[in-house]
């Protein structure tokens, strides 16, 4: 009779030219790995009942799964929070910023200070104390 023992060398055996994790963490593949090697291995007089191969499947989705939205989220804090709070810091500041014409022909330069930043769809929108906003891309100095 075979035991997990028996189907973690199997693994091991068998995946010897491919990279190894540090440590004991096993990923997507070796859960996959260990559960064909338990299969193959299986005693021929009690197989493995369905609802234990379907339970089994159903713990390998949740952590595909589970995998899958730790990256994302991991990547959109990761680009939310280092820009958000790159632009938190003008928060009080006074700040120098372009104004363009209606007809896109002249500029000017006003001042203010900032009140708060948001993210939209365009990019990140200062909101100044006297009441207008501006983008941050038309910053051209910070005092």
């Amino acid at each position: 009779m075979s035991t997990i023992l028996d189907a973690l060398n199997a693994i091991n055996s068998t995946d010897s030219k491919t990279s190894k994790k540090s440590g004991s963490e096993l990923g997507k593949d070796d859960f996959l790995k260990l559960l064909m090697a338990q299969m193959k291995n299986q005693d021929p007089l009690n197989p493995m009942q369905d609802k234990d191969y379907i339970a089994q499947l159903a713990t390998f989705s949740s952590l595909e799964q589970m995998t899958n939205m730790n990256t994302s989220l991991n990547n959109f804090l990761s680009n939310m929070s280092t820009n958000l709070l790159q632009f938190s810091e003008l928060i009080g500041k006074k700040v120098s910023y372009i104004v363009i014409s209606e007809d896109g022909k002249t500029t000017k330069v006003e001042e203010g200070i900032v009140k708060s930043v948001e993210r939209n769809k365009d990019g990140f929108l200062v909101q100044l104390t006297n009441g207008k906003s501006t983008y941050t891309e038309y910053i051209s100095k910070i005092s």
